[in-house]
């Protein structure tokens, strides 16, 4: 697939090509839910891409709020992407070791939601670069502090009030990416919340649908259409992605990117959220 940046896909041998490039920063998103029992962090201490260093969605995110890694301050991304290593003007590769990569794509949204596009997921991510007998590290990576500038481009992020007034007007397509059963409501989300279904009128795309099973990528361009208009998305009309915690609803919205949809919108706080409130309508299987 596309190995252009920015803004986009890079493949494992772009990035192997590039290893030693000075300006290529590499972050090792690797998140896992707390019922695994493991977190990112140890598993990139155990191996990970040869000078990367790890990216934390928990760490990096608004420490005031009770929701699941909530999109920081500007002025906090910006000094905390600082301390990684990354300066204005670095190309930025996330990976993780989910299979379609959905911490790393969620970073991936969070650089751009603060203005800065020069940034790239691995294509197939930490589990296709081993497969493929590229190098991994265990070396720990002290990297120097550079200037990092953000701004927050709010059109690339929805709040829970602007979700319930689109529930009035319909005037966005709303696309849910979690499975089936979640989206139906006839099983547990994995955030603690009050109800079970999804947001009225919202589209189910299970983001699974869009990733190749044996190699972790994203699926091409013409069958990330086609599975869009077997969902009934329309192209035209505006689109906000969602999910549980605003992870895997980002690989969705770099599948729209790809096929050029540009201006797909997160909301943020996805079911963890939107489950939890009183004042929230819900939709589920008769």
């Amino acid at each position: 697939m596309s190995t252009v940046l920015p803004g986009s896909l890079v493949s494992t041998q772009w990035l192997a090509d590039h290893l030693s490039a000075p300006d290529v920063k590499i972050l090792d998103c690797t998140w896992l839910h707390e019922s695994s029992n493991m977190d990112g962090r140890t598993q990139y201490r155990g191996r990970h891409l040869p000078g990367s260093v790890h990216f934390d969605i928990d760490a990096v995110a608004d420490k005031t709020s009770p929701l699941p890694h909530m999109l920081p301050p500007a002025a906090e991304f910006a000094k905390k992407v600082g301390l990684l290593g990354i300066g204005d003007g670095d190309k930025v590769i996330v990976y993780d070791r989910m299979c379609g990569g959905a911490a790393a794509a969620r970073v991936w949204w969070m650089f751009r939601t603060f203005g800065y596009h020069d940034v790239a997921m691995l294509d197939g991510g930490y589990g296709k670069w081993v497969k493929e007998k590229l190098p991994s590290d265990m070396s720990p990576v002290r990297p120097e502090p550079k200037t990092f500038t953000a701004s927050l481009n709010p059109a690339l992020v929805r709040s829970l009030d602007q979700m319930l007034a689109n529930v009035a007007s319909g005037t966005e397509q709303v696309i849910d990416a979690r499975g089936p059963a979640k989206f139906a409501g006839s099983q547990d989300d994995v955030f603690p919340v009050k109800k079970k279904g999804h947001i009225p009128g919202a589209i189910n795309l299970p983001w699974g649908d869009l990733i190749v099973e044996e190699s972790g990528e994203l699926v091409q361009p013409d069958a990330i259409k086609a599975r869009l208009a077997s969902a009934g998305v329309d192209l035209a009309k505006p689109i906000v992605v969602t999910c549980a915690s605003g992870t895997i609803a980002c690989v969705v919205m770099l599948a729209l990117y790809l096929i050029g949809k540009t201006d797909v919108a997160l909301y943020d706080g996805s079911w963890a959220e939107w489950g939890l409130k009183d004042e929230t309508p819900i939709a589920a299987a008769a």
